[in-house]
C-alpha cells in the first residue's frame, strides 16, 4: 500500500487563483494548481469569498470560512477533487449517454414514421 507521507516541507505558503484553477503555492518552492471544476463550493464563491481563506491543520490545511470548504495540501498533492465533483461529472455522463439514445431512438422513429 503507498501512502502520501506530509513532510515539514509540504506547508502552505499562499494560495490564489486564475480564472478557472486553484494554486496553492508550498514554503519548499512547489506549486499545485488544480482545476477548479474540481471543487464546487469555491466554484460557485464570489472572488471576495475565495479570498478569504486561512491556513489550517498546522499549515497543511486551507479553510474557507464563509463557504465551509476545507482542502489538504495531501488530497491535492494526490490530485483528488471533491467528492461532488466526481459525482456531477458522472451524472453529467450518464445525462449525455441518455440523450444520445434518445435522440438515435427519435431518429430511427422519424426514419420509419411513413412504412
Amino acid at each position: 500500500m503507498n501512502t502520501l507521507a506530509l513532510k515539514i516541507n509540504d506547508r502552505i505558503e499562499a494560495v490564489y487563483f486564475t480564472r478557472d484553477s486553484l494554486v496553492v503555492d508550498l514554503i519548499d518552492g512547489r506549486t499545485i494548481s488544480v482545476p477548479l471544476a474540481w471543487y464546487p463550493k469555491l466554484l460557485r464563491a464570489s472572488p471576495k469569498e475565495r479570498a478569504h481563506w486561512e491556513i489550517c491543520g498546522g499549515g497543511y490545511g486551507i479553510h474557507w470560512p464563509e463557504i465551509d470548504e476545507d482542502l489538504s495540501v495531501e488530497g491535492l498533492l494526490r490530485g483528488s477533487p471533491a467528492p461532488r465533483a466526481k459525482k456531477i461529472k458522472r451524472v453529467k455522463r450518464v445525462i449525455k449517454q441518455k440523450t444520445r439514445r434518445l435522440t438515435s431512438h427519435r431518429r430511427l422513429k422519424n426514419k420509419f414514421k411513413n412504412f
